[in-house]
């Protein structure tokens, strides 16, 4: 099969989940003997240019026209069986999705986030869960400065979306998404999304149980609990360090992003937080492999975290909030604990009480292992993959 393949990457470092997934997953499909051609671009680019380059970009973000007329070269010269779409804000543009329509390739897209219900894509007001804009009253964004704190910045993105959404580009050009958990399709399926047009399809990762030998810096103790991932707002970092000033366990920290300088400073202030900033990936799941359980506290809708099945496949439990993704895939007593939003209690009490039971922390990890076997492996990601391709070239030929 020969698959067009295309995304929006973040920020170069960024370590985005998106990003993993994207390079993860053609990677194995090339590997099972699928042609992948890939076509990309970074939002370094945007970075990079001047202001009047940035400006043109910004204009762009509604319809690209330059990536419109190169993914149709492409199909044009490649024929791809399908095209599988992963991210495309803010660069490429929807009109990506008009191109291969246009071509009659079907339409595949990931659904990495909340971004068809939430132009923001977080589904966050400030701290707080927010899906008014499910309604298409996009503009209310410039009430609340949704996107990235700006008014301006708000209205541009509200206007895309609004023109978009008249369009239906994100209805009507589109024969399949994959929803990476429930809680999206329920979020789409409330807006109007066809039912019968959405499968449910977990990420994976590769099996490096075996090959992550625990490391240790000198600097840690032996015993530890870890959270490891961006240090941003929607992880829930502030929720971390309010729930770690009453407890005395040792907790290592690693990864990095816009509130990675006000945790170091807190963290400089406490003998049992141990702050490792951004570490090398497979140092950082050696450090994981040595955890005594994950804490992962978002306050967002998880679409299916890299960072949640990683946990598993080395035979760590896992305690997260009672949201998104975790929701169900994290069974209480089974493979970790799941907290209500915002219950720094809850979650204090949870931590102490598997602190103080090695057994049991071995025994969630057994489980949660087991968990990564049945769901998460590139195998199975394969297989179900294969069947929404299948599927859609199926009814194109109909």
């Amino acid at each position: 099969m020969k698959v067009l393949a295309i995304h929006n990457y973040h920020r170069r470092g960024s370590a985005s989940g998106d990003d993993q997934v994207f390079d993860l997953e053609t990677s194995l499909l090339e590997a099972k003997g699928n042609v992948v051609l890939r076509y990309t671009v970074s939002n370094d680019s945007f970075d990079n240019a001047g202001i009047f380059g940035k400006l043109m970009t910004a204009c762009r973000m509604l319809w690209s026209r330059r990536n419109y007329k190169a993914v149709q070269r492409l199909i044009d010269k490649e024929k791809p069986d399908v095209v599988h779409v992963h991210t495309f804000f803010p660069l490429l543009s929807p009109s990506i999705l008009y191109a291969a329509k246009r071509k009659n390739v079907p339409v595949i897209a990931t659904l990495h986030d909340t971004r068809f219900v939430c132009p923001c894509a977080t589904s966050l007001r400030g701290n707080r869960l927010c899906n008014k804009c499910g309604d298409g009253h996009y503009f209310r964004m410039c009430k609340y400065n949704c996107f990235k704190g700006s008014k301006l910045q708000s209205f541009i993105v509200a206007f895309i979306f609004l023109y978009h959404r008249k369009r239906r580009s994100f209805y009507d050009q589109i024969d399949k998404y994959i929803c990476l958990n429930d809680n999206q399709i329920r979020l789409l399926e409330n807006i109007g999304f066809d039912k019968n047009k959405i499968s449910k399809k977990y990420n994976f990762v590769v099996d490096t149980l075996n090959d992550s030998k625990t490391e240790l810096p000198e600097n840690i103790p032996d015993r530890y609990v870890v959270f490891y991932g961006r240090i941003g707002e929607e992880k829930g970092i502030r929720f971390l360090i309010r729930a770690w000033n009453n407890l005395d366990i040792p907790l290592v920290v690693m990864g990095g992003g816009p509130l990675e300088e006000s945790f170091k400073k807190w963290a400089g202030h406490k003998k049992n937080v141990y702050f490792l900033g951004y570490t090398e990936h497979d140092k950082c799941l050696r450090i994981v492999k040595g955890a005594e359980f994950v804490v992962f506290p978002s306050i967002w809708y998880e679409g299916c975290s890299m960072v949640e099945i990683e946990s598993m496949s080395l035979k760590k439990g896992i305690v997260a909030t009672n949201l998104g993704f975790s929701k169900e895939a994290i069974r209480d007593g089974y493979n970790g604990y799941k907290f209500p939003l915002g219950k720094t209690d809850e979650f204090v009490s949870i931590v102490k009480e598997l602190w103080n039971d090695p057994e049991k922390c071995k025994l969630l990890g057994e489980n949660a292992r087991s968990e990564y076997e049945q769901k998460y492996t590139p195998d199975d990601n394969y297989n179900k993959l294969m069947d929404c391709y299948n599927e859609v070239m199926k009814h194109q030929k109909v």
